[in-house]
């Protein structure tokens, strides 16, 4: 019989999400990896088959921990007017403080997609997913708050908050403020104020 682990997963994949949220994929250092999961190189190989497996677990848990709880009032079964205004002032809040990580290292997946992991086929299907997942999202988020908006118009909406958010995630390591702006003008479009 096995020995079970002695080390909380959950605190290893979160450590470990950190490190590749801010590093990216290709350029987070194992030794730092270690040291945060506190964890030796055979115990994560062990454990997750590979930096790649530690990775898929950590842009897993990413999903779970971060992104889903935020839009959870844009997927909820009835979606408050204000919903996504709210989700996206809180997001400017967010990327425009000059903060340490997270939120100052974007969006994990955005990264990724820019990064050499993101040409691989399985991650690139997580990370369509993803943007799939928020665009639905903001999709009711926009029924909600513009029900006078035609069919089209509404999902012209929610394609462009898409983008700028998106936009956002990727400027912000570089242009806090810009990134803060992007989620203003997206905000600015779904009240009707453009």
């Amino acid at each position: 019989m096995g020995r079970s682990p002695s080390y909380d997963r959950s605190a290893v994949v979160r450590a470990a999400r950190d490190v590749f949220w801010e590093h990216g994929f290709d350029s987070a250092p194992l030794p730092e990896i270690e040291r945060v999961t506190g964890l030796n190189r055979s115990s994560i190989y062990h454990a997750f088959g590979s930096k790649r497996g530690l990775f898929d677990a950590a842009v897993e848990n990413y999903l779970d921990e971060v992104v889903r709880p935020r839009l959870a009032p844009l997927r909820a079964d009835t979606v408050a007017p204000a919903a996504l205004e709210d989700y996206l002032d809180g997001l400017g809040r967010a990327l425009e403080r000059p903060l340490p990580a997270p939120a100052a290292s974007g969006c994990l997946l955005v990264n990724a997609a820019a990064a050499p992991i993101g040409r691989d086929d399985a991650i690139a299907h997580v990370i369509s997913g993803y943007r799939a997942e928020l665009r639905g999202a903001f999709a009711r988020g926009v029924e909600a708050r513009r029900p006078d908006l035609g069919p089209a118009d509404r999902a012209t909406l929610a394609d462009a908050c898409t983008g700028l958010v998106v936009s956002a995630f990727a400027l912000v390591r570089v242009d806090a403020a810009g990134a803060a702006q992007a989620t203003r003008t997206a905000r600015a479009l779904v009240v009707g104020a453009v």
